[in-house]
């Protein structure tokens, strides 16, 4: 789980670029779903993504980082992504 806090109107930019990271591991072994979700009261995104496994994660996970690893998340997020894993 990533809670990303949101600069105003960057909305659409990051939510793109959390759909290309979950497309990116779409099918991946041991992955259940991801997902985006909007909480406008706290204007945050979070994404979700839920494993069989910590190790099917790790497996996978370098494939939808990759496809964002150039975005400018400096540029559409208000302050760094809290993320958690678990």
């Amino acid at each position: 789980m990533s809670i990303h806090p949101l600069i105003p109107g960057k909305e659409a930019a990051l939510i793109d670029s959390m759909h290309r990271f979950g497309a990116a591991i779409k099918g991946a072994p041991g992955l259940i779903s991801v997902q985006t979700l909007q909480d406008e009261a706290q204007n945050v995104l979070v994404g979700l993504a839920i494993w069989e496994s910590a190790e099917a994660m790790q497996a996978s996970i370098h494939l939808a980082r990759a496809a964002v690893e150039n975005d400018p998340f400096n540029e559409w997020e208000a302050e760094d992504a809290v993320s958690a894993t678990g």
